[in-house]
């Protein structure tokens, strides 16, 4: 009887070995939140064991993991290049703050990494329909200034209009003066109007500064009101001060 059941056992406890093995496999793989602490620890303490877990992870084709290294290479000038594969793997893996990132990369360029703005639109673009607020703002951007692709006054609303109703205060204020104007947009002063005061609620410098000079003399669409214009006035330039750095 003992011989006879043997096999049986042993094949019962090699699935039980592997159950378990999988589970604790299952277990050991890092969130997103996790990969991006471990980023920051890297970045931020020089920590090697840090990056070692990045490189692994990265290795291990997590795009996540990708990204942060590629943030982490970007900072050493003998590594961008690196930089820009990292991106460009978490990009095609589905990483749209990577793309966002491949974007910024290629459009601005660095030591070793050329600056190349007609490749940086298309990473910008995959971000944006990612909902991405910033790849968004810089696609109106680049259409808005013809930079790298050919200058498209629709294209540049329509794009900063996607990242104002992501709640984007810098493309608020641009597409403010596109209504005001007609550019790209047919024209409409009231949907200007609040658009910008929408930017000024975020605290955006350069819209406290526009809606505290048009309450300073007062239009059609806003009462004048002196004593709210120096209220806004001395918030932009508080904010100006602090280095309000947020788009």
């Amino acid at each position: 009887m003992r011989l006879h059941h043997y096999p049986a056992v042993a094949l019962l406890a090699v699935l039980g070995s592997v159950f378990l093995f999988g589970c604790q496999i299952q277990r050991e793989q890092p969130t997103s939140a996790q990969i991006e602490s471990v980023g920051m620890k890297a970045q931020q303490e020089a920590d090697a064991g840090a990056e070692r877990k990045l490189m692994a992870w990265a290795a291990g084709q997590m795009p996540v993991a990708q990204r942060e290294l590629g943030l982490l290479y970007r900072g050493r000038p003998r590594q961008r290049a690196d930089a820009l594969k990292l991106f460009e793997q978490a990009a095609r893996g589905g990483d749209p703050e990577a793309a966002f990132q491949l974007g910024e990369m290629l459009r601005a360029g660095a030591v070793g990494v050329p600056a190349a703005p007609a490749a940086a639109a298309p990473w910008y673009t995959v971000a944006a329909r990612h909902q991405h607020a910033k790849a968004a703002l810089m696609l109106g951007l680049l259409y808005k200034n013809g930079d790298g692709v050919a200058r498209d006054a629709v294209q540049a609303a329509r794009w900063l209009d996607v990242a104002s109703r992501l709640g984007n205060a810098h493309a608020m204020f641009l597409l403010s003066n596109c209504y005001n104007e007609g550019i790209g947009v047919a024209q409409d002063r009231a949907r200007g109007r609040a658009l910008l005061e929408e930017a000024a609620e975020h605290e955006y410098p350069p819209a406290l500064q526009e809606l505290a000079m048009t309450m300073q003399l007062g239009d059609a669409l806003t009462p004048r009101d002196t004593q709210r214009a120096g209220h806004l006035m001395k918030e932009a330039s508080e904010h100006r001060h602090n280095n309000w750095n947020r788009f």
